[in-house]
């Protein structure tokens, strides 16, 4: 295996493959990445909104989402779709695309967690903050829209950041489902010329480009919240806001 490792010949043949294997599935990766983490923070604004609100229903399902996606494997949920989905569609002989489905996995199971730190971030704020707000008229989607969310954005965006950094390594599990990613033609290619050592380490190294940037940006953001003020308390007069 070490000498393997060395052997020259075996990485000039991974040099002749990385245009038509470790391009694509590179750039494969980082579409799926990009579009899975829209869905991602789409749901979980929705339903980080959904668990901070005073009427039941859409506490609860928030609830459902995120404890059931949390607590069952993102390899089985990846699974479930790739077999499942295609079925609504049997009889019109449709096949879903692994693209939409890498985007689907990735974005339900992230949003959870994403979910929990937009809650977090809310719940960070102080009540009377939304208090005053409707106090004064306004609507929880309008006092969430103009007053509490934009707070929250100085308390989520470092472990908004390490979701991100996470979603990206956790495309490589489409591989089970031929999802076209870099992982998967990193297998394709070690398991058809048996160079496994080179196609790993290679592979190993074009997502350290990808989630290094990231690992930064989750520090630097982190260290940056630190710095800054807490959140004051809004008081809001008959005649203005202060």
């Amino acid at each position: 295996m070490i000498k393997g490792l060395f052997d020259g010949k075996r990485w000039l043949a991974l040099w002749k493959a990385i245009p038509e294997y470790y391009v694509p599935g590179f750039f494969m990766t980082l579409k799926i990445a990009v579009a899975g983490l829209a869905v991602a923070l789409i749901l979980g604004i929705l339903f980080g909104t959904f668990s901070t609100m005073k009427w039941k229903p859409a506490k609860l399902l928030s609830r459902i989402y995120v404890e059931f996606i949390q607590n069952t494997p993102l390899a089985l949920q990846v699974l479930f779709y790739y077999s499942v989905l295609p079925m609504l569609f049997s009889s019109s002989g449709f096949r879903i695309p692994k693209f939409v489905l890498g985007v689907i996995g990735v974005g339900i199971y992230h949003g959870a967690y994403i979910s929990e730190v937009i809650r977090t971030g809310i719940e960070a704020i102080p009540k009377g903050q939304s208090e005053a707000a409707q106090s004064q008229g306004f609507s929880y989607i309008q006092t969430m829209s103009y007053i509490i969310l934009p707070q929250t954005i100085r308390i989520i965006m470092p472990p908004l950041a390490n979701q991100a950094l996470n979603l990206v390594k956790n495309t490589s599990i489409l591989a089970m489902v031929a999802g076209m990613d870099l992982m998967y033609y990193t297998d394709s290619w070690g398991s058809e010329r048996g160079f496994f050592a080179q196609a790993y380490f290679t592979s190993a190294l074009l997502y350290f480009i990808i989630c290094f940037p990231l690992a930064r940006l989750a520090r630097y953001l982190e260290i940056r919240s630190m710095r800054l003020p807490a959140p004051k308390k809004i008081v809001f007069e008959e005649d203005g806001v202060c």
